[in-house]
């Protein structure tokens, strides 16, 4: 799929003056990907640019793959000294005052900053600003990732069987993933029973799942770089009704949420939408984490959706909204959807797997 590479250089550039910068320094692997293409990671290459220059660092392992496939505009230089020929090129645009990411590593910073020439300053996160709005290609690569997702996860619920390991389903719904055309898992899949179910972030372990169990299962998976990011909650037979009690509310309370979203609103008030009402319930210390966020090329991105956020949606953001409820020792309910902001409210892009509870029967 073609980006417009060279808009979005042009679109950084044009916040140089806000920034009170002349030229930039990037470093982070997905940051350089947004404006590149370039996909190795971080560590991997130095991006550089000025109101006129820019310039990709990187080594004889991307030469073949980068000549004549990066944006108008942007030198490649093959070296092993990504940080010294950074920091020449640099100087040799007699830039006044360079940028870079706030989370620079401090060996690379210590380094630039003894061989530039230029005031060597921190930026507040201008390119992660300009990836929370997602452009119609963007789009289209998340509602595959959401789709196909979707269609692997309903595949693994005709699949799940009391007595199977957390450990085997989190792998059959990555191995249904990879069926669907998905590329890799966004994160370690999370599949938490029982018990288990009452830690937010459990990792898959060889815990039988039985009957009267909840069980949680998070997954996330990339499709042309950007990514789903997807909560439910099961039943495994019956099961308690305190458990099913909380898991109503949670249900409600992400409704509540996702119905609040629209441009303008205040993701802080999204986040109320759904804390207010678990409050309400006599559930506020047992939902102890923020009620979600961007997501894109990676899985946790700006803006957040929290009671502390100072952002507002904005058409083009995909957010998930992902409220919960914990009760240590007896289990817990997370549900998490994808949103996509819309220029008249919101697209749920992860609709075709129901927010009702569904029991496993066998």
């Amino acid at each position: 799929m073609k980006y417009d590479f060279e808009k979005r250089i042009e679109k950084l550039r044009k916040l140089f003056d806000v920034l009170k910068v002349d030229a930039m320094t990037i470093y982070q692997g997905t940051n350089i990907e947004y404006l590149t293409g370039f996909d190795a990671g971080s560590g991997e290459g130095m991006l550089s640019l000025d109101r006129t220059h820019a310039l990709l660092v990187t080594d004889g392992r991307y030469e073949e793959a980068l000549t004549g496939n990066l944006p108008d505009g942007v030198d490649l230089k093959i070296t092993r000294d990504y940080y010294g020929d950074t920091a020449k090129a640099l100087n040799e645009w007699q830039a006044d005052t360079v940028g870079f990411e706030e989370n620079l590593p401090f060996n690379v910073f210590d380094f630039l900053d003894s061989e530039l020439d230029s005031n060597f300053v921190p930026t507040p996160a201008p390119i992660e600003a300009l990836r929370e709005i997602k452009d119609v290609d963007e789009i289209e690569n998340l509602r595959q990732a959401t789709r196909r997702s979707v269609a692997a996860f309903n595949q693994l619920l005709n699949w799940i069987k009391t007595g199977q390991t957390e450990r085997e389903i989190a792998n059959q719904l990555d191995y249904f993933a990879r069926k669907e055309g998905l590329e890799k898992t966004s994160f370690d899949t999370i599949v938490a029973s029982g018990e288990n179910s009452a830690k937010p972030h459990g990792t898959a372990s060889e815990r039988r799942i039985k009957q009267g169990d909840l069980l949680t299962i998070d997954f996330g998976y990339y499709y042309h770089h950007y990514t789903s990011d997807i909560t439910r909650t099961l039943a495994v037979g019956p099961v308690d009704d305190k458990l099913r009690n909380i898991y109503e509310i949670v249900k409600e309370a992400q409704k509540r949420a996702i119905e609040a979203v629209k441009p303008d609103v205040s993701l802080s008030d999204v986040d109320s939408a759904a804390r207010a009402y678990i409050s309400s319930k006599g559930f506020d210390k047992e939902y102890n984490h923020g009620g979600g966020h961007g997501a894109g090329l990676d899985i946790h991105e700006g803006p957040a959706v929290s009671p502390r956020s100072t952002d507002e949606a904005v058409s083009g953001q995909m957010l998930t909204i992902e409220p919960g409820i914990y009760l240590s020792g007896l289990g817990g309910v997370r549900i998490e959807d994808d949103i996509l902001v819309t220029k008249d409210g919101f697209e749920n892009l992860t609709d075709g797997i129901t927010r009702d509870l569904i029991t496993i029967e066998n």
